[in-house]
């Protein structure tokens, strides 16, 4: 089953997030492997971004908490500065000494976002133990039928070139590359159109 998630849910959520993302391009880029407490950090920045969705009532898990998809909705995809500053002292720790370069590869995203009305899929993860058995597609799908139903696009940003099949297969295409400056890993911008 596919809930929205409640704040009793963030631990959980992070731990999960920190699992999916663990060999992930850009969060290897940002918190490399073999980094002190990188467990730790891993989960400080996921339960950031897993709060985001949580403030829109759009952070939906599988009952198990073995999946999370985080969504913004239109108008909010980029992270309020209300939000961002009582989040700075775990974000810094989490990112030590790559600060300076996730924040460069933070303003190339943005930059390449699309402005247009959208629903837009900030993070998804299941934990490795739980891959393949459809949880992703499950816990995206509450806002995808939303989307259908409102008429409303949907973007993303795949950190992964061999996640663009599964997002394919959920109407996503690829629009184009985003090359991050610091020899960031590439992202590839994702859109769909409502059904």
């Amino acid at each position: 089953m596919i809930r929205a998630a409640s704040t009793s849910d963030l631990d959980r959520v992070a731990s999960t997030l920190a699992d999916a993302f663990w060999d992930d391009p850009v969060t290897t880029f940002t918190v490399p492997e073999g980094s002190v407490n990188r467990q730790r950090r891993l989960e400080l920045f996921m339960r950031a971004g897993a709060k985001g969705g949580l403030r829109h009532q759009s952070l939906f898990v599988s009952d198990d908490l073995d999946a999370a998809a985080v969504w913004r909705p239109p108008g909010h995809w980029k992270v309020a500065m209300s939000e961002m500053l009582p989040a700075m002292p775990a974000m810094l720790y989490a990112l030590r000494g790559r600060a300076r370069v996730s924040m460069g590869m933070l303003t190339t995203m943005e930059k390449a976002h699309p402005t247009e009305p959208h629903w837009y899929l900030e993070i998804l993860g299941t934990r490795k133990a739980a891959q393949g058995k459809g949880l992703g597609s499950a816990v995206m799908q509450p806002i995808l039928d939303r989307c259908d139903g409102e008429g409303v696009p949907a973007y993303l940003e795949s950190s992964k070139e061999s996640n663009i099949p599964f997002y394919e297969r959920h109407g996503f295409r690829v629009t184009g590359e985003i090359t991050p400056p610091h020899g960031a890993p590439t992202l590839w911008a994702m859109w769909r159109d409502p059904r």
